[in-house]
């Protein structure tokens, strides 16, 4: 490589590094405002329909200067699925074998490339969801915006196959109660800097 390809080169590399390392220092956290975030986990039986709702919520989102999503991560404690129901609630822990299992996580793998703005845009979150002790890739269609406080809400759903999980849809009553291997889970997050 001649001198002056090398510092072209250099000088580009350089350049690349000081602008990494400014988006970086220019990244704003957030955390989950539980208040305001809602996730309830809808499904069916050979019997009837049934919903099973999350009462804590974890998570932390970053966004870079040009209000792009850099980082996303939701976490949920197993314990903290709740039908009504104890019976039902302890059939749910123990399909996800809680005590060795004892949360749910959604983390982004892949950057979103869309500016976030004050109007409802639909983006795709591609991240790894681990559920029951495995870990599959899962992309989520969602509609984010930026609130007036500047907060960012997500709202969507995510079809799953319970089974892609290695989990046993439960049973109940003697096994003539089934529970089916599609579930959806609908949710409308927030998270805000003014926690």
């Amino acid at each position: 490589m001649t001198k002056t390809k090398f510092s072209k080169h250099f000088i580009w590399l350089f350049a690349s590094i000081m602008f990494s390392i400014a988006n970086l220092v220019n990244a704003q956290s957030f955390k989950i405002v539980p208040k305001s975030s809602n996730l309830t986990i809808y499904g069916t039986s050979n019997l009837h329909d049934w919903e099973i709702k999350v009462t804590q919520i974890r998570g932390e989102l970053e966004i870079d200067s040009s209000k792009q999503i850099t980082a996303l991560i939701v976490k949920i404690p197993v314990r903290s699925l709740k039908s009504g129901k104890k019976a039902m609630d302890d059939k749910t822990y123990a399909s996800i074998d809680e005590e060795k299992n004892p949360n749910i996580i959604f983390q982004l793998t892949e950057p979103t490339s869309i500016k976030i703005i004050d109007k409802d845009i639909e983006i795709t979150l591609t991240g790894n969801l681990t559920l029951a002790g495995e870990t599959k890739k899962i992309s989520i269609k969602t509609t984010v915006k930026i609130t007036e406080a500047g907060d960012y809400q997500f709202k969507g759903s995510i079809p799953l196959k319970i089974t892609d999980f290695k989990i046993k849809p439960p049973t109940a009553v003697f096994g003539t109660l089934k529970t089916r291997d599609a579930v959806t889970a609908l949710f409308d997050i927030t998270y805000s800097m003014h926690l």
